[in-house]
């Protein structure tokens, strides 16, 4: 996929997305591990920083795969893209909204694991949708 947001023809936005989403998944695990450890807090914590670093990674991403959604002009890839994109957008948001619950407390259970394995769920369908966007458009 050729876009103007490129570094010697390769995107750059599938360059950086590896890492926010490397965050995001590490911290679901964390989560999940946290469940079982007699050490709760510190699994807790960990899911919490990675999880900030992820939605921090996933802002910086989103800046050249906004430029390479507005350089689109075929419809069928752009109706792919937007779909992505929204997706997108509804995980971020599931973060920053998990991060604030997280803020002032190291409880990850319940509402916030919820929402990490609702958010890594969209972020996989997403996954799937750019990576046919890169390797077959």
């Amino acid at each position: 996929m050729r876009t103007p947001a490129s570094i010697a023809g390769h995107p750059i936005h599938p360059m950086l997305i590896t890492f926010p989403i490397g965050l995001l998944v590490f911290s679901l695990i964390c989560d999940l591990i946290s469940l079982w450890s007699a050490n709760v807090e510190t699994w807790a914590t960990v899911a919490f920083y990675t999880m900030v670093g992820g939605f921090i990674g996933a802002l910086a991403a989103a800046i050249p795969g906004a430029i390479d959604f507005l350089s689109l002009i075929d419809p069928r890839i752009k109706k792919i893209a937007l779909l992505h994109m929204s997706l997108n957008l509804v995980a971020v948001t599931l973060y920053a909204v998990n991060i604030w619950l997280r803020m002032n407390s190291v409880e990850n259970r319940g509402t916030p694991l919820l929402l990490s394995i609702v958010a890594v769920g969209i972020l996989a369908v997403s996954g799937w949708l750019g990576a046919e966007m890169v390797h077959k458009h």
